[in-house]
C-alpha cells in the first residue's frame, strides 16, 4: 500500500498533466477528471514499483493511458448517441478546434498516447517509452511521424480560420 503523503506527493506532482492528457484522450473534460482520480485511487491501493531511475510519472501515465483504452473499449460496446452539430452556429476557431480532436482522436491509440504525453504532459522520450512500453528511439520517429500528419491534416483548417481573421480585421488577403 502506498502511504498517504506518498500519494499526495505524486497527486501534487502528476494530476495536472495527467489529467491534461486525460481530456484530449477520451475527449471529455468530466471523464478526465474521474478518469486522473481513477488513477490516483489506485497508486493509493497497490504498491508503488522501484524505480532505480527516480520518476513514477510513466508509470502513472501507464495507469492513464490503460483507464483510457478501457474507456473506448466500453464506450465502443455501449454506442451512445451523439448531437448533431449545426455548423452555421461554430465559429471558426470552433471548427479549428473541432478538426484538432477529430485529427487526434483518429490517430492509432498508441500514437495519439505518444503525442500527448510530450505535447501535453510534457513527458520525456525516456519516460514516454517506459509508460508505452517502446523505446525512446521508437517514441521520438512516431512523434514526427504524428506531428507531420497533424501538420497536413489541419493546414486547410486553419487557414480557413485564418482567412475569415483577417476578412473580419478588413486586412487584404
Amino acid at each position: 500500500m502506498v502511504h498517504v503523503s506518498d500519494a499526495e506527493a505524486l497527486f501534487a506532482e502528476h494530476h495536472r498533466g495527467l489529467f491534461r492528457y486525460l481530456c484530449r484522450a477520451v475527449g471529455q473534460a468530466d471523464v478526465a477528471r474521474d478518469l486522473t482520480q481513477e488513477v490516483f485511487l489506485r497508486v493509493t491501493r497497490g504498491a508503488v514499483p522501484a524505480r532505480p531511475e527516480g520518476s513514477l510519472g510513466p508509470w502513472l501515465f501507464r495507469i492513464a493511458r490503460n483507464l483510457a483504452l478501457d474507456y473506448h473499449r466500453a464506450r465502443l460496446r455501449r454506442p451512445t448517441t451523439s448531437s448533431v452539430d449545426d455548423d452555421n452556429t461554430r465559429s471558426a476557431s470552433q471548427d479549428v478546434d473541432l478538426a484538432v480532436k477529430d485529427a487526434i482522436a483518429a490517430l492509432p491509440a498508441v500514437d495519439r498516447d505518444v503525442f500527448l504525453m510530450r505535447e501535453l504532459a510534457g513527458l520525456s522520450y525516456e519516460e514516454i517509452a517506459r509508460a508505452c512500453e517502446l523505446t525512446p528511439d521508437a517514441v521520438r520517429s512516431r512523434i514526427h511521424r504524428v506531428r507531420l500528419q497533424l501538420r497536413d491534416e489541419l493546414a486547410a483548417p486553419i487557414a480557413t480560420q485564418r482567412t475569415i481573421a483577417m476578412r473580419r480585421s478588413g486586412q487584404k488577403i
